[in-house]
Parts: structure tokens; sequence; C-alpha cells
């Protein structure tokens, strides 16, 4: 049985629209995962700009406290860093390295400052439970 063109018509013409709205959805996964990246990014480069600025600590005389007043803000930043991969990043194995990121800066953080006898920075609450952020893709 042959068909006349008109006859294709409409499934033509729902075989468009399908095409139509798969397209609309990848350009909007695509745009969900741009703001994700451009989130990380801008992110990680607070992080980067807060922990340089951090590390010119003022030479004091005393190595062991310069070296402390330099490497705190230095592993302050690799928790922020990670911080930002719980955030946006999809990967099991990169979260789970990033939450020991955490625990382990923290408790180095910690250990460099009972060393000299000084007081704990300010506590802050391990964020070992963050959710991606809604449009980061794998």
């Amino acid at each position: 049985m042959r068909m006349k063109l008109y006859q294709l018509i409409p499934s033509l013409l729902a075989l468009l629209f399908m095409a139509d709205v798969e397209a609309q959805d990848h350009a909007h996964q695509a745009a969900q995962s741009d703001t994700a990246e451009s989130a990380f990014i801008q992110d990680n480069q607070t992080a980067m700009d807060r922990m340089m600025a951090a590390m010119e600590a003022k030479p004091t005389g005393n190595i062991d406290d310069d070296f402390v007043a330099m490497m705190a803000p230095h592993h302050q930043g690799a928790i922020d860093m990670a911080i930002a991969e719980l955030r946006y990043g999809t990967n099991p194995q990169l979260r789970r390295i990033a939450q020991e990121i955490i625990v382990t800066q923290q408790q180095e953080i910690t250990a460099m400052y009972q060393a000299l006898n000084k007081p704990l920075p300010p506590a802050q609450a391990a964020p070992d439970q963050i959710a991606p952020v809604k449009g980061a893709t794998p």
C-alpha cells in the first residue's frame, strides 16, 4: 500500500516536535551546567584570593609562628576548594576525597595552633553532607 505525502505530514510534524523538545532539553541542561561551572569557578577564585591574601603574613622573627601564619590559610584554602567540589562536583570518588581533605586539613590547622600553644581559630561546621548543586552534571 502506497502512502500519499499528505498522510505522512502528521508523523513528520510529530518527529519534528520531538526533535525540537529534545534540543531544548539539551540546551537547558547545558545552561544549567554552565551556571554550575561558573559558580564553581567563582567559588574557587574567591578561595584562592582569600588564601593568597592571608598567606602574605608579615615576618615576625619567629620561624614557627611565621610557618603557621602562612600554612593555616593555605590549609583553609584547600578546605574552601574542597567545599566547592562538594557543592558542584558529581564524581563520587572526588567528592569523598574532598571530604577527606576537609577533615585532614582542619586537623592539621588545629595541630599547628596547639603546637604553638595558641588559641584555635573559630570553629566551622564540617560540610560533610553537601549535595551537589542542581544542574551540575557528570
